[in-house]
């Protein structure tokens, strides 16, 4: 007989919170009740609750302070300008960017990904990287990545790749019965198995 999930609130320690999948609701209420830091992506907040539990400790995140004091903002920019370490996307930069390759320049999570990794390239070289990305995306059989803390993006794909004639009633039916069982890697990925489950 499966295990069912335990409430958030009677778990003890990281691993076993570890093991089921919670919303960033649950884990954002749970630390506010223990006075854990709530804020910041899911699995940050995991992370520090989990560490909670374990030592006891109310671990901090670490804040870097960023050394460039360059205004993305309000700085004009050209190709020469070179990314720092205080980066931000800025309607400035927004500006720049649409000037450059064009009006149907939006960003995306992967572009966005890019410019932060980047500190030390210049505008110029991520405009090429930008329309290197487009092109890409462009290209027969392209698939974007999913995050890995995506779990159900990339269960959601995986699902209907396997079972195309299925819709997202079936996926959604799914996923629930996979993400209320627990997961030795905290992970809950798509198996054909899963259509066993109801």
């Amino acid at each position: 007989m499966p295990e069912n999930r335990p409430p958030i609130d009677t778990i003890t320690t990281g691993a076993e919170l570890r093991r089921w999948y919670w919303l960033k609701s649950d884990l954002v209420g749970r630390a506010r009740d223990l006075g854990v830091v709530s804020s910041g992506q899911k699995f940050a907040v995991l992370e520090r609750l989990a560490h909670f539990l374990d030592t006891g400790e109310k671990a901090r995140p670490q804040r870097i302070k960023a050394a460039s004091a360059f205004d993305w903002h309000a700085e004009p920019l050209d190709d020469a300008t070179v990314l720092t370490d205080s980066y931000r996307n800025s309607q400035n930069v927004r500006r720049y960017f649409k000037s450059r390759v064009g009006e149907g320049f939006k960003f995306n999570i992967e572009f966005m990904a890019w410019l932060k990794a980047n500190t030390g390239r210049t505008l110029g070289e991520a405009c090429e990287e930008y329309r290197a990305m487009k092109a890409r995306e462009a290209a027969p059989g392209f698939e974007s990545k999913i995050a890995d803390h995506n779990q159900f993006n990339q269960y959601t794909r995986d699902f209907l790749a396997d079972n195309p004639d299925a819709g997202m009633d079936a996926v959604r039916k799914y996923w629930a019965l996979k993400s209320a069982l627990p997961s030795d890697t905290g992970r809950h990925v798509y198996a054909r198995s899963d259509l066993k489950l109801g």
